[in-house]
Parts: C-alpha cells; sequence; structure tokens
C-alpha cells in the first residue's frame, strides 16, 4: 500500500501531494470572489451582504500572501472586485438609509 494512503498513520504523518498549481489557485481566487459579487448583489438583507462582502475581502487577503503563486493579474482582478463590491455595499446601505428617512 502506498504511504500516500496509509490508514494506520493520522493524516498529518502521510505524505499528501498536494494537487494545486499555482494557476488554479488563480483561478480559485478570481471564482470565488466573482461568485461572492454576485451573491452580494442577489442578496436581500445587510447582513447577507456584509457576509459576501467581507467573504471578497479574504480573498483579496489571500492574494497578499507572497510566495502563494499569486499573480500579479490576479491581484489587480482582487482589487478591482473588491472596489465594485465596495461600491455596491455602501450604495445599497446608502439607498436603505434614505429610504428609512
Amino acid at each position: 500500500m502506498s504511504r500516500n494512503y496509509d490508514k494506520e498513520l493520522p493524516l498529518s504523518a502521510q505524505n499528501r501531494d498536494v494537487m494545486l498549481s499555482d494557476s488554479d489557485i488563480n483561478t480559485i481566487l478570481v471564482n470565488g470572489a466573482q461568485i461572492s459579487l454576485t451573491k452580494l448583489r442577489r442578496a436581500k438583507n445587510t447582513d447577507a451582504r456584509l457576509c459576501y462582502y467581507a467573504e471578497i475581502g479574504v480573498y483579496l487577503e489571500v492574494s497578499l500572501s507572497r510566495g502563494a503563486g499569486i499573480t500579479e493579474e490576479t491581484l489587480n482582478t482582487l482589487e478591482e472586485l473588491h472596489r465594485l463590491a465596495t461600491y455596491e455595499y455602501m450604495n445599497t446601505r446608502k439607498q436603505k438609509s434614505l429610504a428609512s428617512q
């Protein structure tokens, strides 16, 4: 039996191969942020919008990790998605505030 799948060893002691390449992590970050932005735009309440906004912030934060294989293009894309999310979130808060006056 291969050491990679040895059921007698705890997972932390097993030699596990990383399955993601640098391009995969970039794709995951951008796609995840795009999905969160779409959900933010569709959300019906402030708490949900805030959660999706925070998710986009996490994707951006992860992209700042040095040595993680994050490309400059991914970083720029995530910064733009975060900027759009900030606008969307703040605009809906502003509209809600004006409607309640």
